[in-house]
């Protein structure tokens, strides 16, 4: 038994995943709606989101307050075995959202015998539920989820980081991984959910910038594999 299988985290689990289809429905099915018109593709939605991030992020994401825009029980799995597998005692996560993917890192760290997870989220109420996800999960004392904006938020994490997920404003996902770059030891991961943003991905696959990097097989969600190697 492990702690992503204990049945109170895996049936909280079950309910936010439920949640979040139900709440992220009709925000989904826009996006699939505008990918499928004639001449459309993801490359041009995600200029048009970029777009309106840059003019400004934080309403961009205010007006999906109500929105989870969680990972999905895959690729939560996937986040817990490669925290397990870096032994990881220190995690970063940009956009910690409801607090869905925060609970599958938490858990990781649990069963690697401790460690801290610092999120960052723009939303107050998205603050608040993930900490009170976090508390049903039995994890609070694993993850210090900071309100406000990652640039300030993210300054000072503490010590070296093993593992990093960023998925949040997209336009922020450079930003905030140059930022992140002190902190980071060899061998750290990052894990970039929709990483569409081209900076973003241009960044991380030029072997000058220090990391060794890949798309993963994931059914066009532009998951993002990366190893900081120096």
């Amino acid at each position: 038994m492990n702690t992503l299988n204990s049945p109170h985290v895996a049936d909280l689990l079950e309910t936010l995943h439920r949640d979040a289809e139900a709440a992220d429905r009709e925000h989904v099915e826009a996006m699939q709606a505008k990918i499928a018109a004639p001449g459309a593709s993801i490359e041009a939605l995600v200029t048009d989101l970029l777009a309106d991030e840059r003019v400004d992020y934080r309403a961009t994401y205010h007006d999906r307050a109500d929105n989870f825009l969680a990972v999905s029980p895959e690729y939560g799995r996937f986040l817990y075995a490669i925290a397990r597998a870096c032994k990881a005692t220190r995690i970063v996560e940009f956009g910690t959202s409801m607090g869905i993917s925060t609970i599958y890192l938490a858990a990781a760290l649990r069963d690697n015998g401790g460690g801290h997870l610092i999120g960052s989220e723009m939303e107050d109420s998205k603050v608040a539920r993930a900490r009170a996800n976090l508390e049903a999960a039995g994890l609070t004392d694993l993850a210090d989820i900071r309100a406000g904006d990652a640039l300030e938020t993210l300054k000072d994490v503490g010590g070296t980081v093993d593992l990093v997920l960023v998925d949040g404003a997209f336009s922020l996902y450079l930003p905030v991984l140059k930022l992140l770059e002190p902190w980071l030891k060899p061998g750290a991961v990052i894990l970039g959910e929709n990483a569409f943003e081209p900076g973003y991905q241009a960044y991380v696959r030029n072997p000058a910038n220090g990391y060794i990097s890949l798309g993963l097989p994931d059914e066009d969600r532009g998951n993002e594999f990366s190893v900081k190697l120096s």
